[in-house]
């Protein structure tokens, strides 16, 4: 997502003064901090600035280096991205075993409708390894026989890939805060439920046991609290009476890829924001589908709501 500000992410253990040591680094190089967040999980320490850099008293290859060296003294991991670093956005895409959702990415990658590259697949089995290889794009395996990630490897690929955006399609382990933490709003996932509704696993099968008639899809920024970030777009299907898990995931895949696939665009095109948990369009989403398509309306009622029967008062 291209943005005018500079963003400076601090990972780290929970400490007294490590917001005092950094802000005041900045303030004096000159550089005028718009917005600062900060939070701690699980003991992992994360704050994120976004600054101007405008008007700066060093070059931003100083103000890089003198970063890295706070973080060092006080045992933080610290990454700069001026605007700059953006121009050409990568993408990695974190797989299981499904393939629809990676697959409608490559195909809009190769059609060049996707607007970033897609560096690298990393998986935690190796069973989509074949598709990428077919996209001439890297794979790695960081699973062990269970399916467990290693997330040191993890961090080390997203780091050698220099990756802008994490898209998790149908990958299906959670990512600790250690790796949320270093990639805000940076990271897209699809959830194959209308969330807030069945949140976790098995979202179709709590689908079909609750007796839904409608069901859907949502594509979401991850934040450290599970199916529970921004949502970005929403897919919805009608459930037949006799409709199992089975009818539901082939209702569902195509809406998944779709509603991932479009988010995804959404960023990378930088019409999509965050703020205080919610996300918001800008003027040019207004050519994405954000959930159900504009003919729906032809279907749907518009009245009465509730204030026009005084009408009917008003004239007796």
């Amino acid at each position: 997502m291209t943005t005018d500000v500079t963003e400076i992410t601090v990972i780290g253990d929970d400490d007294t003064g490590l917001v005092a040591n950094v802000t005041s680094l900045l303030f004096e190089r000159g550089v005028n901090i718009e917005d600062l967040d900060q939070a701690v999980r699980d003991g992992v320490f994360r704050m994120y600035l976004a600054v101007d850099t405008s008007e700066m008293v060093c070059t931003e290859a100083t103000l890089r280096e003198d970063l890295h060296d706070v973080g060092d003294d006080l045992g933080l991991d610290v990454q700069v991205r001026f605007p700059a670093d953006r121009e050409t956005q990568q993408i990695a895409v974190l797989v299981t075993k499904e393939s629809h959702c990676l697959e409608a990415l490559f195909e809009a990658w190769a059609n060049d409708e996707l607007g970033a590259d897609i560096g690298v697949v990393i998986g935690n089995h190796d069973d989509l390894q074949p598709l990428a290889e077919h996209y001439d794009v890297p794979f790695h395996d960081i699973g062990d026989e269970g399916g467990q990630q290693n997330e040191d490897e993890l961090l080390e690929l997203l780091g050698e890939y220099d990756v802008d955006l994490i898209v998790l399609a149908r990958y299906m382990r959670i990512l600790s805060p250690n790796v949320v933490f270093r990639y805000e709003d940076r990271i897209i996932n699809v959830h194959p439920s209308l969330l807030p509704a069945f949140p976790g696993a098995e979202a179709y099968r709590q689908a079909v046991e609750e007796g839904v008639r409608v069901a859907g899809v949502t594509a979401h920024y991850v934040t450290t609290d599970l199916d529970q970030g921004p949502i970005i777009t929403q897919r919805a299907f009608d459930v037949p009476d006799d409709a199992d898990v089975a009818e539901m995931k082939r209702r569902g895949q195509p809406l998944e890829a779709s509603a991932l696939l479009e988010a995804v665009q959404l960023h990378l095109n930088g019409d999509v924001s965050v703020h205080r948990g919610r996300t918001s369009v800008r003027e040019n989403g207004t050519q994405y589908q954000l959930g159900l398509p504009d003919e729906i309306d032809e279907f749907t009622p518009d009245r009465p709501v509730d204030g026009i029967g005084s009408a009917v008062a008003d004239d007796s």
